[in-house]
């Protein structure tokens, strides 16, 4: 390996390790926050706010006589209460039975089943808000796309490409076929061939001008770890012929790849890149996806495809911005509850569950392509990590939720020697749990 091989191998090592260092903080600084602001307003009091394990960094303590730090595991975090024995909230009842009555009302094991509840489930609710709120934030500053088809900005296409096309054009038809609508223009059928004509309205003109084919595959995101990503594709690369054959849309490069995929075979892309082709090889790899109401397997190189222009927006107010975050919110949820019973009943590969090493490599991917793709993956992951901790496993919040609903309805805490093996059994689980999704990020294809 020569040093600039090394530099860059090196360097996207570290762009990865900072990526999701930067994102875990954040989402676990949320998290751990939304515990311990709502206990405070509960009349609990938390002696320590650490973000990391292990060995303290740095400490300060605030008004309150809380300690807050920074340590140097950053894989997590945590607040310690006042009658906590240790950072996972099981309480010192040693320590509780020597407090005054005002005291043992500020320990979270001491006070009102209320206080305790709001204070486990504000952890998950803060990473949902969080998202919500990023959400709407980058649906206000990238605006939302218009239901009118019309070009607002344009990529560069392959010279042998003729294109006619200006921003502003709203397009009336595309190779024939009409176009009432952006999403009939960005996801409509229009043949295989790369350029076609249209039926544009331009100042109030009507004119019949060429452009590309609207569907022609100009890849939009690479796959950590793919076949794309191991053979060197990237955003913006326009994929123009496979195994020699011209290609107009990404449909026409799904065909193609599945039927060469099927068989195992390799296929040779031709790229048009930075005004230039060049042929890469890969060989396509069977992987999950979703399929009507269910999952099924398909030959993939690992891409995500855009358009050659970008389409018209609008600015949403706050409103519409925060509703259309709670739907986003919503829409991973649902999703990710689809994926996990899958996963469970066996209809997809176990291969689907990542671990944090195929986190991390979605972080650094995330960040090399931009800071909005970045913020929007630290979006989605705080989703995904507040709906973890929802799960009714004894160590996680969802698990605590549980136990708090059964002494809700019957008037007194789960039996000591009960809580202590479900919380055995609980943390047995998780760690299982991680232990197979890190496998599946070293072994798995």
């Amino acid at each position: 390996m020569d040093i600039l091989s090394f530099a860059a191998a090196t360097g996207g090592t570290l762009i990865t390790i900072a990526a999701f260092v930067v994102a875990l903080s954040i989402i676990v600084f949320v998290h751990e926050y939304g515990h311990y602001i709502v206990a405070r307003w509960s009349g609990i009091h938390a002696e320590a706010f650490s973000l990391g394990f292990g060995p303290v960094l740095v400490k300060w303590h605030d008004k309150r006589g809380t300690q807050w730090q920074i340590a140097a595991l950053p894989l997590g975090g945590f607040v310690r209460f006042k009658g906590d024995a240790g950072p996972g909230s099981d309480k010192d009842d040693a320590a509780i039975a020597e407090m005054s009555e005002t005291e043992r009302r500020a320990t979270l094991a001491a006070a009102p089943l209320w206080a305790r509840t709001a204070t486990v489930a504000a952890g998950p609710a803060f990473n949902f808000l969080m998202s919500i709120i990023v959400f709407a934030g980058i649906f206000m500053v990238i605006g939302v796309a218009r239901d009118a088809p019309i070009i607002d900005e344009m990529r560069p296409v392959p010279s042998a490409i003729a294109n006619e096309l200006q921003p502003g054009d709203r397009v009336i038809s595309a190779a024939g076929v009409a176009t009432p609508d952006l999403e009939t223009l960005m996801f409509g059928d229009f043949g295989t061939d790369a350029e076609v004509t249209y039926a544009i309205d331009r100042g109030g003109d009507r004119l019949m001008v060429t452009g590309p084919n609207p569907r022609l595959p100009v890849i939009d995101t690479v796959q950590p770890g793919a076949p794309a990503d191991a053979a060197g594709l990237r955003r913006g690369d326009v994929i123009s012929a496979i195994d020699g054959t011209p290609i107009g849309s990404f449909a026409q490069l799904q065909e193609t790849v599945a039927a060469s995929g099927a068989q195992g075979a390799s296929v040779d892309l031709t790229v048009w890149r930075d005004g230039a082709a060049e042929t890469v090889t890969l060989t396509p790899r069977m992987q999950d996806i979703p399929a009507g109401d269910g999952w099924e397997q398909r030959p993939l190189i690992g891409i995500a495809a855009q358009s050659f222009f970008d389409p018209a927006t609008d600015t949403p107010g706050p409103l519409r911005a925060l509703w259309m975050g709670m739907n986003q919110t919503w829409s991973i949820v649902t999703m990710s509850l689809d994926g996990v019973w899958h996963i469970v009943t066996g209809a997809i590969s176990s291969c689907n569950l990542q671990g944090p090493i195929g986190i991390a490599e979605l972080s650094g991917a995330a960040a090399q392509q931009g800071l909005g793709d970045f913020i929007w993956l630290i979006a989605v992951l705080s989703t995904a990590i507040g709906l973890v901790n929802l799960f009714p496993i004894p160590v996680l919040d969802g698990g605590h939720l549980v136990f708090y609903g059964y002494e809700a309805l019957r008037g007194r805490p789960p039996p000591p020697r009960v809580y202590q093996l479900l919380t055995a059994l609980g943390l047995a689980a998780i760690l299982t749990l991680m232990v197979f999704a890190v496998s599946n990020d070293l072994f798995c294809p």
